[in-house]
């Protein structure tokens, strides 16, 4: 999916099925932000109408009001965010486990008992 703006308002509103001033207040409420060109004209990315598509089943299938909706986004956005915290620091323990393996390989020393005084 990509965040690159190419749905006019009509467009991305008809795609989710809402009327284009349904998107503003969208907007207004903070659901969603569209780019926008240097004339003002709203453009919308997949990654915008997927999340209004989000929206539109919160608000008609499960009936949340816009509050519940926004609360239901920063939710997802914050787990969202965590998971890639979560990858990022599983990738450093994994470099970081190589690095002290590579480590403490470099220091072993065979054991030969021949070498060894003996001992009585």
């Amino acid at each position: 999916m990509t965040d690159r703006p190419i749905y006019m308002i009509s467009v991305a509103a008809e795609l989710v099925g809402v009327h284009p001033q349904t998107l503003r207040l969208y907007e207004n409420k903070g659901l969603v932000r569209p780019k926008r060109t240097p004339g003002g004209t709203r453009l919308y990315s997949e990654a915008d109408v997927e999340r209004l598509r989000i929206v539109q089943r919160l608000t008609t299938e499960v009936g949340l009001n816009l509050a519940g909706v926004e609360l239901a986004l920063r939710l997802e956005d914050e787990l969202r965010k965590a998971h890639g915290e979560i990858n990022r620091l599983q990738k450093q323990l994994r470099e970081d486990i190589q690095r002290v393996h590579k480590e403490y390989r470099r220091d072993l020393v065979l054991y030969r008992e021949e070498l060894l005084p003996e001992r009585r």
